[in-house]
């Protein structure tokens, strides 16, 4: 499994995270083999999706043909993916630190992490 870094500030991480989606799509992957995770507030997509109750959100994911969005609190939830996008949107702590060692459990080839390096390479190092 291969590891990258996308630096960005915390208030950036999202749209870092969105972004490096809209690389993934536009250099050939499929849509349903990619998972965004957030690590504390959720992304809009998913707070969108949740408005219209856990049952229709969770079935999007079961259904696996799209990108899913999550936050990394309900990672256990998910299925593996071929690519996982973490976007560190907070505090790198102790759930920050789990969820970034439980999303590179989840990723089949690639793991995609955007945030403050110099807060997150401590914790791979931690983690690896």
């Amino acid at each position: 499994m291969q590891l990258q870094l996308v630096p960005a500030p915390v208030g950036g991480s999202l749209a870092a995270a969105d972004e490096a989606v809209d690389l993934l799509l536009d250099s050939g992957r499929a849509p349903g083999d990619i998972l965004v995770l957030t690590t504390h507030e959720q992304h809009p997509w998913a707070a969108h999706e949740l408005s219209f109750g856990e049952a229709a959100y969770w079935a999007q994911h079961d259904v696996g043909d799209d990108v899913f969005f999550a936050h990394a609190a309900k990672l256990d939830r998910c299925t593996s993916r071929s690519v996982v996008v973490v976007a560190v949107n907070g505090d790198v702590d102790d759930a920050t630190a789990r969820a970034l060692a439980a999303a590179r459990e989840r990723a089949g080839a690639l793991l995609i992490v955007c945030g403050d390096p110099q807060k997150i390479n401590p914790v791979f190092g931690a983690v690896a």
